[in-house]
């Protein structure tokens, strides 16, 4: 029996435990796949730590309530980082929260500037794509979380939307295309 195929056995004999009443059992999920919740809900919410926060923690309470239905339980990451992601998905578009810019004071005074803070013009790069991002909607956030933070492949994501794996890589495609043209226009 090789690593992947014992890894997928323990998770589905976890998912298991968990949906049979097994407090211990759930949070060794929690402790397994929290991260990567957390990363996924941060992108779909538009780079908001409190959108991602909440989002993941009605994300366990529904995770709680329905792991008993999960039906291919050696998927449970697909499945978890889906539940988050709808989440988020949902309180972007409730909310409608916006990313609120800090000034470092400190940083910004030329005459008493650390040598340790990095130059700003080295993270142009990071506010361009988060600019980027902000521009998508919630929904086009999740495709991109789903594959690049989640690291789900267009079968899988297609399997969660309710979409064919073509549709999936068309509209990544397409989405990736968009967001490398703004970035250049930038």
């Amino acid at each position: 029996m090789d690593g992947i195929t014992r890894d997928a056995m323990s998770a589905t004999s976890m998912v298991e435990e968990a949906a049979a009443g097994d407090a211990v059992a759930f949070a060794r999920l929690v402790a397994a796949y929290h991260a990567d919740m957390i990363r996924v809900a941060y992108v779909v919410g538009g780079g908001q730590q409190d959108v991602a926060d909440d989002a993941v923690q009605a994300a366990w309470a529904v995770a709680w309530r329905k792991l008993g239905s999960v039906r291919d339980r050696s998927r449970i990451k697909s499945w978890l980082v889906a539940v988050a992601a709808n989440e988020a998905r949902q309180l972007a578009r409730r909310e409608h929260r916006h990313a609120i810019t800090r000034i470092d004071l400190d940083a910004a005074a030329p005459d008493i500037a650390d040598p340790t803070t990095p130059d700003p013009g080295t993270q142009a790069d990071v506010l361009d794509l988060e600019a980027a991002l902000r521009h998508l909607s919630p929904d086009e956030r999740v495709l991109l979380a789903l594959r690049y933070e989640a690291g789900l492949d267009s079968t899988e994501i297609g399997r969660l939307l309710g979409d064919p794996a073509a549709t999936v890589r068309w509209r990544l495609s397409r989405l990736v295309a968009r967001l490398r043209k703004e970035l250049v226009d930038a």
